[in-house]
């Protein structure tokens, strides 16, 4: 069924209780669909009893099959520096996305009242009809819009039609943008007189320790010019309320209503406090209650200083961010809150505290998220301006859509106190133009007219035009995408005297694969289309971690990074894009695509988690074929120092090194920088046994220590969930990390043998993943076969409470079986 929300307002001014004219349904199930253009589908009576019955959100390309022909890409890459066109295999992740969609159910609205459809993304060119009319189009997939469809309703009460018709275009991509009403799809009604959709903003002019002070602006529709009571009042965290106002007022010349307030005391937003607020605001007309509008909020305080960097509430930090893209793996594009609370918890473990929505508009799930976690956002709308970089790019709707895009974006996330930054574009090919820089200001004048409290920036990689250009002096954040050379130039030539790392890195690596001999290198192609597990090689325009690390810490200038990413993400195979079939999905991630973090993740985790002690060694060490040979190891810890045993031989004990001896390495050793940030043992030899690591503290006492054993033959599976107890309300997710074992737990990693799945009782089956790039395995059969030992299968709760038991079978192994709760 459809979920419909009523809004009740309860309190001491109110001697009694009414319900508010706003309701709210979730338009999710039932819907029907079906792939390719149908004639007459738009209409009232039509037979769509032999569509596909589906819930929304829905990508129709996630099922596949994966095909090198899907979307197939002749193009040059310009901003990879490449001059002449290629064909690039598996860019948009070799999914059938490309086509058009229709959709179809049906909604009731109650007579006399304003009813407005809210869909937050549908992917894409999106032409929606009620009742058979034409009520809106809206282009851009990413985004979210609205319309008012009260003049299409019926008068006589029966059931609205709604029919939705998308189209995505061939070579319209640089990644898989998924397919169909991926996101959520709402009826919003309310009386005539009422707050429209985004209608209300919030500021906090002062903050301080002791007091902060909360402007609320109120837009009011349908007033007719009478005078409109707005009653609100603020609650704390807790619940509790801390202000209240009471106003009437006359809304002059369209203008939102104004109201101030102090809240004593006040709790501020942080990543390591997100605390939230909300404003709950009820409006009368002549004596009677019109609509009530509920605005969640933070009080907390954001300044870019120059030659020192960011400030969140006064204090100084640098951004520890990871870019995503919006798919979330074997799922696809279809929004699901369980799935980005899943990767944002292995984020906020690893010390992440910021993310670019890299380069589109979010869910507004993972926004209210973010809110809650505590991850401060950097979004970004557009992936090109007026100049092309695909063919059937955003480029052809930029000229009539981008004020109108923006605005409905900056509407929507600007009460978010997440949000501390907007970004106007990424690597656009316009900032090399003339008159690029008209451009970019015309974008950020929009961002300052809506929202003036944030700063603007803008993923810039053509460092040479933007610094002889103008393009980089006048936005408010000089952002630069990799480019790490050139950080101190941009510097000393800038007028902000700040740099951002708006995108970084973009090391490559397969998780539990590692290339020999191991060294730094750039566009390193193997048979296997797999990247090296020991984080030394990087794309032709890229760089490793180190790199980035020391930006931050050397200078405080730089405000921290945007790691590319957190994520693997479906398309941009690179460095295999070029003719490179099976490649298919990127090995950027610091977590692949099953979820499954990669070696990388704790390096950044020795850095960025100061809560919790980091301690990892890589690689495995079960190398038949190896004995004798330099298996250099290599360890990410958060401790000063370490010494490595192999089968109780001592290696020797090593530490990090400052910057100045590091320094003094260079020439001499091709690894010197990294041994500011890692403990490296490169004349490790293999034999089989045991590997061990002690980690010692600062003051030299033993403080940890790991310990990998080489494996014996596959004994059996083994299951580890990430949680155990679900939410019966159909669509919470469990992760289960499935991993093939000898008879003492130790993992096989070279093992791709086939796990088949079987879930019964309070729940189901959703997807399974292994991380492989190159790996044409479909992600919602029920099987699928291990990468380096291990794989993820993801099992979805019920309606209904009960036990929910998931069953893992392999050929060769003995299984394995789950038990979770669902309730």
């Amino acid at each position: 069924m459809n979920k419909v929300f009523s809004a009740v307002v309860w309190g001491l001014a109110f001697p009694m209780a009414v319900w508010a004219q706003r309701s709210e349904t979730l338009l999710e199930l039932n819907w029907k669909f079906t792939q390719g253009d149908v004639a007459q589908a738009e209409q009232r009576v039509f037979d769509d009893t032999r569509w596909q019955t589906v819930c929304v959100p829905h990508d129709w390309a996630i099922f596949g099959p994966f095909d090198r022909s899907h979307d197939l890409q002749n193009v040059a890459v310009t901003q990879n520096f490449e001059q002449e066109a290629s064909v690039k295999t598996g860019r948009t992740g070799g999914l059938p996305y490309v086509g058009v969609g229709w959709y179809r159910t049906t909604f009731t609205a109650p007579a006399g009242q304003k009813t407005t459809l809210v869909f937050d993304g549908a992917m894409s060119e999106a032409r929606v009809y009620v009742n058979g009319k034409e009520a809106c189009f809206w282009p851009f997939g990413y985004n979210s819009f609205h319309c008012d469809v009260t003049p299409y309703l019926q008068s006589d009460g029966q059931p609205n039609v709604l029919a939705v018709r998308l189209e995505n275009r061939p070579q319209s991509s640089r990644w898989y943008p998924g397919a169909g009403l991926y996101r959520q799809v709402r009826v919003v009604t309310t009386d005539e007189v009422h707050v429209p959709v985004w209608g209300t903003q919030v500021f906090t002019p002062h903050v301080a320790e002791d007091y902060a002070s909360v402007r609320l602006l109120t837009t009011v529709e349908g007033h007719a010019g009478r005078p409109v009571r707005i009653v609100t009042r603020i609650f704390s965290p807790e619940g509790k309320e801390v202000a209240v106002k009471d106003n009437t007022l006359k809304v002059n010349h369209g203008k939102p209503l104004e109201q101030n307030f102090l809240v004593d005391m006040p709790q501020l937003w942080s990543p390591e406090r997100p605390a939230l607020y909300r404003a709950e605001s009820v409006l009368y007309v002549d004596g009677q209650q019109k609509d009530t509008y509920a605005t969640t909020f933070g009080i907390r305080s954001i300044e870019i200083v120059a030659d020192k960097g960011f400030f969140l509430n006064g204090r100084h930090r640098k951004f520890q961010g990871v870019c995503n893209h919006h798919d979330l793996g074997p799922l696809g594009a279809a929004v699901s809150e369980a799935a980005l609370r899943r990767q944002l918890t292995l984020l906020k473990d690893m010390g992440c505290d910021a993310i670019r929505t890299s380069h589109n508009m979010p869910a507004p799930e993972l926004v209210r998220l973010c809110d809650e976690m505590g991850f401060m956002m950097m979004i970004e709308p557009f992936d090109e301006w007026d100049i092309a970089k695909c063919e059937n790019g955003y480029h052809r709707y930029f000229a009539d859509w981008a004020e109108k895009d923006m605005v409905n974006m900056l509407r929507q996330y600007r009460n978010h106190p997440s949000v501390v930054m907007w970004s106007v574009g990424n690597e656009v090919p316009t900032q090399c133009s003339a008159e690029g820089y008209k451009v970019a200001s015309f974008l950020q004048d929009i961002c300052h007219r809506e929202d003036p409290t944030r700063p603007v920036t803008c993923g810039m990689d053509q460092v040479s035009c933007v610094l002889d250009n103008g393009f980089a002096a006048m936005i408010d954040v000089p952002g630069f995408n990799y480019r790490t050379h050139r950080y101190e130039e941009a510097y000393r030539r800038l007028p902000q005297n700040i740099v951002l790392g708006s995108e970084t890195s973009s090391t490559v690596s397969s998780r539990g694969v590692y290339k020999f001999p191991v060294e730094l290198r750039k566009q390193a192609l193997y048979d296997d289309h797999q990247c090296s597990g020991y984080d030394v090689e990087s794309c032709s325009w890229s760089n490793v971690p180190d790199e980035d690390f020391a930006l931050a810490d050397d200078f405080p200038w730089t405000l921290g990074q945007f790691v590319w990413t957190g994520f693997d993400y479906l398309g941009e195979p690179s460095p295999y894009d070029t003719d490179a079939w099976p490649s298919h999905s990127s090995v950027f991630g610091i977590i692949d695509l099953a979820s499954l973090p990669k070696d990388r993740y704790y390096l950044y985790r020795s850095l960025w988690n100061r809560k919790s002690a980091t301690l990892h060694v890589l690689p495995h060490w079960t190398w038949p074929g190896r004995e004798g040979e330099v298996t250099p190891v290599f360890v990410y810890t958060s401790y000063p120092e370490a010494e490595l045993f192999i089968n109780g031989q001592s290696y020797g004990r090593q530490r990090k090194l400052s910057a100045a001896e590091a320094k003094a390495l260079q020439g001499q050793d091709s690894l010197w920088l990294q041994r500011r940030y890692r403990l490296m043992w490169t004349d490790a030899v293999y034999q089989p046994g045991e590997l061990k690591v002690v980690a010692y503290d600062a003051q030299g006492r033993v403080a940890d220590t790991r310990v990998v054993r080489t494996a014996g033959k596959p004994h059996h599976l083994e299951l580890e969930p990430d949680r155990t107890c679900l939410s019966a309300d159909g669509k919470d997710l469990a992760y289960v990390t499935v991993r093939v074992v000898d008879k003492d737990g130790n993992l096989c990693p070279s093992d791709t043998r086939t796990v088949r799945f079987r879930v019964k009782g309070a729940g189901q089956y959703r997807a399974a993943a292994n991380g492989d790039p190159t790996s044409l395995d479909l992600f919602h059969l029920p099987q699928m076969p291990a990468f380096s030992g291990q794989l993820t299968c993801i099992v979805q709760s019920g309606g209904a409470a009960g036990a929910l038991v998931l069953e893992a079978t392999a050929p060769g192994v003995k299984g394995a079986r789950l038990t979770m709760e669902v309730k």
